[in-house]
């Protein structure tokens, strides 16, 4: 058993090119010093003072710069080329986090979280694309695994450390810590993936270059993303609404909202490469992605037991980060399978706007719902979303299959009539 499963372990990470480590790399820098995001709703409310309602207009701020950001990402990175999209926006992302943290007013706090999320989310395209570049379709599931895993990986650093930093020096050193951590990744970005690297890609060639079609033609990709961003709206919860559940209803301080953010991170870096190895062999992406939704609807349908901190920690985290691992390198992957080359910083682009809209959506309906309602129908609200979500990209995958169904039933027709010609000859 244990030299299966470190087999399993093996080939989970065999085969991938050294940029997509590097690349991997460098967001892991970026993300273990990512402190500001897991703690702002909580430091809008208690430490600035701002009510649900403004706190969720401003996280919403935050959406709508990532739609701004996401769109431009993906038109500049298929213009320009993915490097210096990358490279720019990580050195203007850590000057922005050190102008944000020094706002205390609602339009500075609005105005500031909308341009530097607009930067932040313009890196995501061109990155998308790079790992795209770097991997080919046989491994590239297991490539944006890699991706993720650098990103857990520091985010379960982060949250550590920003609750020692809230508790010890204040929240201001969030801003600071996660400024420099943007421009320690730009250098190493710098360092490790200079211009010269980009000569060659991995991937097979694209026989469908001459018929790229926008993505915003593309009424089934269309629909994907549409379903993707309402199951990202439940997803959000987990950020946005459920850290100011714990502390407000449940009493938890801010180290133990960080250690249980920790938690799902850790699970994500022991248990995710394994995981996408193995359904990746045997599953189309769209189907693990409908999985990974189910997941996430029970996962919410079990917070009501959160009061009991072992319930919560067990039940819901194994569950909603279960379904976090399905679902979410597998869109990406889904991406890159069917955007066309000279389109795919615009699919990407377009994928990224879905997860945007969400984050316009999920913290101002997370929080007035609360407001409204009280937490325990958002957590119903949370788990209806993620269903929809798994019924309607199940639906995009049976209608996608359809037309490739009809062909091989038509191939296997002409090849009977052809067998039944050759014997009446």
């Amino acid at each position: 058993m244990l030299h299966r499963t470190i087999n399993l372990y093996r080939e989970s990470f065999e085969g991938l090119r050294a940029e997509v480590w590097y690349l991997s790399l460098v967001l892991l820098i970026n993300r273990a010093g990512a402190m500001v995001i897991p703690f702002l709703t909580v430091y809008l409310t208690s430490k600035r003072g701002f009510s649900f309602e403004d706190a969720g207009l401003i996280m919403s701020s935050f959406g709508i710069g990532s739609v701004l950001g996401s769109y431009v990402g993906g038109w500049i990175t298929d213009k320009f080329g993915f490097y210096r999209v990358q490279q720019w926006t990580l050195v203007g992302s850590g000057f922005l986090f050190w102008a944000l943290g020094q706002q205390t007013t609602f339009w500075g706090m609005s105005i500031g979280i909308f341009v530097l999320s607009t930067v932040m989310d313009a890196f995501r395209p061109a990155n998308q694309a790079a790992l795209a570049f770097y991997s080919n379709p046989k491994n590239r599931a297991r490539a944006y695994g890699l991706l993720r895993l650098a990103v857990n990986l520091g985010f379960s650093i982060g949250p550590i450390l920003g609750g020692l930093l809230i508790a010890g020096l204040g929240y201001q050193w969030l801003f600071i810590v996660n400024g420099f951590s943007c421009l320690f990744a730009a250098v190493a970005f710098r360092l490790l993936l200079p211009p010269g690297r980009l000569e060659k890609g991995e991937e097979e060639p694209d026989e469908n270059e001459v018929l790229a079609d926008s993505a915003y033609r593309n009424i089934p990709f269309l629909v994907f993303v549409f379903f993707l961003m309402l199951g990202a709206v439940a997803f959000m919860q987990f950020f946005g609404s459920l850290p100011v559940y714990l502390q407000q209803e449940l009493g938890y301080t801010e180290a133990q909202i960080g250690l249980l953010v920790t938690l799902n991170g850790v699970m994500i870096v022991v248990m995710e490469m394994p995981l996408v190895h193995t359904v990746g062999k045997y599953f189309r992406s769209l189907g693990i992605i409908t999985v990974g939704y189910l997941f996430l609807a029970v996962a919410f349908l079990l917070l009501q037991g959160a009061v009991w901190l072992p319930v919560f920690a067990i039940a819901f985290m194994v569950l909603i980060t279960i379904g976090e691992m399905l679902s979410m390198p597998f869109a990406s992957t889904y991406t890159a399978e069917i955007a066309p080359r000279s389109r795919r910083g615009q699919y990407m682009g377009l994928q990224s706007i879905g997860w945007a809209g969400a984050f316009i959506i999920a913290p101002s309906l997370g929080l007035r719902w609360a407001s409204a309602y009280g937490f325990s129908s958002l957590w119903y609200l949370a788990s209806f979303l993620a269903l929809i979500s798994a019924i309607g990209i199940f639906s995009v995958d049976r209608y996608i299959r359809r037309p490739l169904k009809r062909s091989a039933a038509e191939k296997e027709v002409t090849s009977q009539l052809q067998k039944e010609s050759k014997v009446g000859i």
